[in-house]
């Protein structure tokens, strides 16, 4: 009988981080929380940066909380970067993706490869703050003319956890720089827009071995060595939709948090130009597959108005909430003018008066407002995604945070019109845990991994109710706008 292993997962968001400790066997799947940290941005006069060395201390200290385990994975939010000087030391902090420095970078980038050739070459949605506009916007930069390497975020941690270095591909194809059809670098792209691509160290593939452990890193941890730090999909999102409980290829996801990504997976990248009208991204996932989506501004505008509030108790929120009348004002969740930080309730207040729509005025009316307008959002990504990709759904599988709110969840299946299984929670990593495990051999291929997933998680299953025509009339009113 094969022996249950072990698994870290490191899995790092944009509000926190935490290392996970997966156990797997053939009818197992456990998954417990070693330890949790936070993940605070901090604001220097030059700008928004990620505090990268107290993220690298949290994943030390939840690697010591962990215990002994056969591998670590590590997955994070994408885009984002830290450069290294030709001694491989880090040259500042991160920066974050909501600094401001990228602000009408995109238009100046077009004027070189226009818009459309730039999504035909790479297949990436339109987001400002893509990684090809933050090096468009570092190009004159001391800081970028010094660097000798560039590593994303969860390949830095891997580089400083192992010494060795590497560039996982899932999360290379949101720097818009990777050819979707190909897997590998969009030369073309990079040259025309004076990228060095030797910036970025050799690729690397889920399940791809990233190194071991260093001496001192096992000091620190107290783990005993040899432990292998294994590649996965180091994009969260890659990570998630990896564990999602599906059966058959006929399924809808949406990965909730402070984001919300709804999509398909698909075989092959929709590169047209109605797809990129639409701003559907083909990011690359598991095996060669492509996480055909769209990005949703997500819980974010939720998390927002909540710390505006003075962090209420969220269950009383929700039931204020649900008792608030259905479809009064709904906002565009995918409006860039909800990106920033700051004055969120007022933002929303202003786009439903600057609609005509009555203006929600207590905490209940906007939180309804924005679960509303989050369901209304995941109904058009859902419904343009397969007619964009031919591609039919009967069920949407909900995984991430969001599985938590349950009105969330009944909402859009309500406005989907479809079935919604709700679950895992922790589909990220999940996920991680699952590509270590399919590493070592101890779990088949990717439909044995949901099946796995399907017999031991708990899931919630919504049916649709109510009127779809308030919601035909609810996007309407957005249409219209």
């Amino acid at each position: 009988m094969t022996a249950v292993k072990a698994y870290a997962a490191v899995d790092l968001g944009a509000s926190s981080g935490r290392v996970m400790v997966g156990r797997v066997g053939p009818d197992a799947l456990e998954l417990t929380e070693a330890h949790r940290f936070p993940n605070r941005p901090v604001r220097v006069p030059e700008g928004l940066r990620w505090d990268v060395l107290s993220l690298y201390a949290g994943v030390l200290d939840g690697l010591r909380a962990a215990g002994q385990v056969d591998s670590v994975g590590i997955d994070s939010w994408a885009v984002d970067y830290g450069l290294l000087d030709a001694d491989g030391a880090l040259l500042g902090n991160p920066v974050h993706y909501r600094d401001a420095r990228t602000e009408g970078v995109a238009e100046k980038v077009w004027d070189t490869v226009p818009a459309a050739e730039l999504y035909a070459a790479t297949g990436l949605q339109h987001a400002p703050f893509n990684t090809l506009y933050q090096l468009a916007a570092a190009a004159s930069t001391a800081q970028l003319a010094q660097a000798r390497r560039l590593l994303l975020i969860p390949d830095l941690l891997s580089y400083w956890l192992t010494g060795e270095q590497g560039t996982e591909l899932t999360n290379a194809s949101t720097t818009q720089l990777i050819d979707p059809r190909t897997g590998d670098w969009s030369h073309g792209v990079a040259a025309r827009l004076g990228v060095d691509l030797e910036l970025f160290a050799a690729l690397r593939r889920p399940g791809d071995p990233a190194g071991l452990l260093l001496p001192q890193v096992l000091e620190e941890t107290g783990l005993t060595g040899p432990v292998p730090v294994t590649t996965v999909g180091s994009h969260d999102t890659a990570s998630a939709v990896a564990a999602v409980p599906a059966v058959g290829a006929h399924f809808a996801y949406i990965c909730t948090g402070t984001w919300s990504l709804a999509g398909l997976e698909l075989t092959a990248p929709v590169l047209t130009e109605d797809s990129r009208a639409a701003n559907f991204t083909n990011e690359l996932g598991l095996d060669g597959t492509v996480r055909y989506l769209r990005n949703i501004m997500g819980l974010w505008l939720l998390q927002e108005c909540v710390r505006a509030w003075g962090d209420p108790e969220l269950g009383a929120l929700l039931r204020d909430a649900a008792a608030a009348p259905a479809l009064r004002s709904v906002v565009d969740a995918g409006d860039a003018a909800f990106l920033a930080p700051g004055r969120m309730p007022e933002r929303i207040a202003g786009a439903c008066r600057a609609s005509g729509q009555p203006v929600p005025r207590t905490p209940g009316e906007i939180t309804r407002c924005i679960l509303d307008s989050l369901a209304l959002a995941h109904r058009r990504a859902i419904a343009d995604a397969q007619r964009l990709a031919d591609h039919p759904v009967d069920v949407v599988h909900v995984v991430g945070g969001g599985t938590r709110n349950a009105l969330l969840c009944q909402l859009t299946a309500d406005a989907c019109g479809l079935p919604v299984v709700a679950g895992p929670t922790e589909a990220a990593a999940f996920g991680n845990v699952l590509v270590q495990a399919r590493a070592h051999e101890l779990v088949g291929d990717r439909a044995d991994m949901r099946r796995l997933l399907a017999r031991t998680q708990p899931l919630t299953r919504y049916e649709p109710r109510g009127d779809a025509e308030r919601w035909r009339e609810a996007e309407a009113r957005l249409a219209t706008r």
